[in-house]
């Protein structure tokens, strides 16, 4: 073999034709050619961004990025920034587009009737044209602010969602705890501490009985669910009504005839009947 031979067989490798990348992949098959049938239609790729909503937008967005005066609106300028607008909008969509041409001529028409001549008689001067289109303005102005207010109130299902759940379906026990001696107690040494602050004179009565105190607890307590504790004690009967009364309560507790309840520590201390 010759050096030429050589030669050519140590370039053919670098001459390999490079790999072609598929269009796309179609149930496990590489597709590097397009369908001869395929038809794109002209405006299938067309993506238009609406910014404005309407010409009185377009015109108050002039308007303020140039920070002009809207009372004073140079309508030779702002009429040829309008127009470069319209052509662009002629060429994306001539239906959209239709609704700006008639802002454009009113705005033609009234930079017409600013170049002609006013009469110099001030009865008869016409009123500046560009006065209904700023009252048109100022309006749109005002609305658009006002919906852009009640916009960022907060508004059901975007900002704040309404958590509903069925209270029927929760089934929660809570005891009573039980009244342990030291709180029957401390809630009569309470009832006595008073007793003495209300004893203003020292008063005889008869005895005292027991069994008349439980006949009268029963009788009192019988008339309602719960009965505040205090309350059963009177206290001018003294210290003797006091231990007499706590004594009858006692006993009735003994005999299974009433309960004490209290809903949570340091809570006031009921009396109920027991159920037969």
């Amino acid at each position: 073999m010759t050096d030429i031979e050589h030669t050519s067989a140590a370039i053919e490798p670098d001459n390999e034709p490079a790999a072609i990348t598929p269009i796309a992949t179609v149930k496990g098959q590489a597709v590097i050619d397009l369908p001869k049938d395929l038809y794109i239609p002209p405006d299938a790729m067309k993506v238009f961004l609406e910014a404005f909503e309407g010409p009185l937008d377009f015109l108050l967005y002039l308007i303020r990025k140039q920070n002009l005066d809207i009372l004073d609106i140079p309508i030779a300028a702002v009429t040829k920034q309008y127009m470069e607008y319209i052509e662009l909008m002629q060429e994306l969509s001539l239906e959209l587009a239709a609704e700006y041409l008639v802002m454009a001529a009113i705005l033609a028409e009234i930079k017409s009737r600013m170049l002609l001549p006013r009469p110099s008689d001030a009865e008869n001067a016409e009123d500046d044209p560009r006065a209904e289109l700023v009252r048109r303005l100022q309006e749109y102005e005002r609305f658009k602010q006002a919906a852009e207010d009640l916009d960022k109130l907060p508004r059901e299902e975007r900002d704040l969602f309404v958590a509903q759940a069925d209270g029927s379906l929760i089934s929660v026990e809570k005891p009573l705890p039980s009244v342990s001696l030291k709180d029957l107690m401390e809630a009569l040494m309470d009832v006595m501490k008073r007793a003495e602050l209300n004893a203003s004179h020292q008063v005889l009565i008869g005895a005292l009985s027991v069994r008349e105190k439980m006949t009268h607890i029963l009788t009192i307590v019988q008339d309602k669910e719960h009965f505040l504790f205090t309350s059963l004690f009177d206290l001018k009967e003294g210290r003797l009504g006091v231990v007499v009364t706590f004594l009858a309560m006692l006993e009735l507790l003994k005999q299974s005839l009433i309960d004490f309840v209290q809903a949570a520590p340091f809570a006031p201390i009921y009396l109920k009947p027991k159920a037969a």
